[in-house]
């Protein structure tokens, strides 16, 4: 990691799109804000999602003092939660247990997943949620839980809107969504030592749906990779390596912006939109002297749900395509399982030591 990582510029070009035009059926502003919506996420996969009309600020700011709360006790009291206790997944990580690209990454976490029936932690994914012993942790998170699981949906009908879905599609589409198998980490990170042979979280694509990421307001940790414009990668599946991807485009800084969340798309609309829009890159690489904390909530496809090329989204496709006169033969994604999907991405945990991040 050279001085271009860290003297990355800062974050000029993602839009800032309000959910205000959504939260009123019929209201002002709604196809334009859709419009904005769908070039977000044809041209980078990441944008700001203005959220205040929607949450006070102050709620994901309580919740960060919480998370606080938790990493700064003794490390045997963090422990009696660890995810060795459950499924491996369900829990907390201690530092570095997680591993992006063969290397572990500098950082902490206690991770959720959708409660499910009959849990049972032999099987991967299938075990109990853990909560640490802070007084109103639990509700408090649980309050965010829900309303990030109803903007999931708020945001899916505005991406169906901004892609000019048929009311038949959207429902279609509604019914994959509508039981979301949902994933929420609440993150630490200390300082990243100066000759720390990694990340702070390593570069990866998100697998699923939508993420909403809410962050301390430290600047300059999390990094969002921009291809250069008009270059076309073909992707492997597999994360490029780090000269493939500094050759390719620049890394350009994320930073928060009070009342709004990041938020970026997954490999499963990826699929929908038969490669349209576009699960990107992205990686922290925390160097400042503080202890940062980010919440990001992960709104999934239901877990049986199969994922499929839409056929208005591959006709949105082509008119791209015929837009930016590009050529060749155009690939076509194979439909998915979400769970099954899911399991392959996650479940290596159980066995190989490899982490949540990486690819198959």
């Amino acid at each position: 990691m050279g001085d271009a990582v860290a003297d990355a510029p800062k974050l000029a070009s993602l839009p800032i799109i309000s959910i205000e035009p959504f939260l009123h059926p019929e209201g002002p502003g709604r196809l334009s804000a859709a419009a904005a919506l769908h070039a977000a996420c044809s041209e980078y996969g990441f944008f700001y999602l203005d959220i205040s009309s929607y949450v006070d600020p102050s709620e994901p700011e309580e919740l960060t003092k919480l998370a606080r709360e938790f990493f700064t006790l003794p490390q045997e009291e963090k422990d009696k939660i660890s995810i060795s206790n459950e499924d491996n997944a369900r829990g907390y990580q201690r530092l570095k247990e997680n591993v992006t690209n063969g290397k572990a990454d500098n950082h902490e976490a206690i991770d959720l997943y959708r409660p499910v029936e009959q849990p049972d932690k032999s099987k991967p994914l299938w075990g109990a949620n853990q909560w640490p012993a802070i007084p109103g942790f639990r509700d408090r998170y649980e309050a965010w839980i829900e309303k990030m699981k109803k903007l999931g949906m708020i945001v899916m009908e505005a991406m169906a809107t901004g892609l000019g879905l048929t009311p038949e599609e959207w429902h279609e589409l509604r019914s994959k969504v509508d039981d979301s198998f949902w994933v929420m980490r609440i993150i630490g990170y200390p300082p990243l030592p100066n000759d720390y042979d990694g990340f702070s979280c390593g570069a990866h694509r998100d697998y699923g749906c939508l993420t909403f990421l809410y962050a301390d307001p430290t600047p300059g940790a999390l990094q969002v990779f921009l291809a250069q414009p008009g270059l076309l990668v073909e992707k492997t599946g597999s994360v490029p390596s780090e000269q493939e991807v500094e050759d390719g485009g620049q890394w350009i800084n994320a930073d928060p912006i009070r009342g709004c969340v990041v938020c970026n798309i997954g490999e499963m609309w990826e699929v929908w939109t038969n490669g349209l829009y576009k699960s990107t890159l992205h990686r922290v690489v925390h160097k400042g002297s503080n202890y940062r904390v980010s919440i990001p909530f992960f709104f999934e496809p239901n877990f049986d749900a199969r994922i499929e090329p839409l056929s208005t989204a591959i006709q949105a496709q082509e008119e791209d395509r015929a837009l930016r006169s590009l050529k060749g033969i155009r690939k076509t994604y194979q439909p998915v399982v979400y769970g099954d999907f899911l399991l392959r991405k996650v479940g290596s945990n159980f066995d190989t030591g490899k982490g949540r991040y990486d690819t198959d």
